[in-house]
């Protein structure tokens, strides 16, 4: 048995807290009845969901890893008209981006028609650790370097990179850099309060999946078996 706002969620209708007001809004019946009870229990192998009388059916779920390329915006649809990262994966069910990275930073994007992972990998609480191979607009000083791994204010908030790694000892322009925070830019904002320009920043490592996808805009499906292993590795 599962919650039927779990349920309303796993199907991509809208998240937890969202399908508790068309519970309570009296949109969902279950087997011909109106139910507004938030916890209400269904078993989504034999009853008859439907919102707004339509039917809805349990998707299967489908996981995919991206190496976005430059000049992709990260969502669904653009107003502008810009090519989107949905563009480059093929299949029936509907998809969206797991969190976003900016128009023109490259490296592993997430996609999923599977609410609760999306939320569960971006929640702050979880922290999630990321990893970003980053250029500088000038080489990192090593005084800077320790400021950025024990911490500055950001946000009104101490912040920091879990580790920093040179590249490329002879210019320190190009480093590796590890995070468990998902804020807005925050990588380039992170260096940019210490005065240095992110050039090009590329997302190499997200929790336990790692790009292994050397050319973009090629993207591969991930299997059950690695979803299985994040759970089992970060899941409390």
């Amino acid at each position: 048995m599962t919650r039927l706002n779990k349920f309303l969620s796993e199907c991509g209708i809208a998240s937890r807290r969202k399908s508790d007001e068309l519970i309570a809004q009296g949109r969902v019946s279950v087997n011909g009845k109106i139910i507004t009870e938030l916890g209400f229990q269904v078993d989504e192998n034999n009853d008859e969901i439907k919102l707004d009388g339509e039917r809805i059916r349990a998707e299967k779920k489908v996981y995919f890893l991206l190496h976005k390329p430059k000049g992709t915006v990260t969502t669904t649809d653009d107003e502008k008209g810009r090519k989107t990262v949905l563009q480059y994966i093929r299949t029936k069910e509907k998809i969206f981006p797991v969190g976003r990275l900016d128009y023109n930073t490259t490296g592993l994007l997430l996609l999923t028609n599977d609410g609760e992972f999306a939320n569960f990998i971006m929640h702050p609480s979880n922290k999630i650790p990321r990893e970003y191979r980053v250029k500088l607009s000038r080489p990192l000083l090593g005084e800077d370097k320790t400021r950025l791994e024990k911490g500055i204010r950001l946000d009104d908030r101490k912040s920091r990179f879990t580790s920093i790694q040179y590249m490329d000892e002879k210019h320190a322009k190009r480093v590796k850099v590890k995070t468990v925070e998902g804020r807005n830019h925050f990588v380039k904002r992170m260096f940019m309060s210490l005065g240095y320009i992110v050039s090009d920043l590329s997302r190499e490592s997200f929790g336990t999946f790692v790009l292994d996808i050397a050319k973009p805009g090629e993207y591969r499906q991930i299997s059950e078996a690695e979803i299985h292993n994040f759970y089992k590795k970060y899941k409390k």
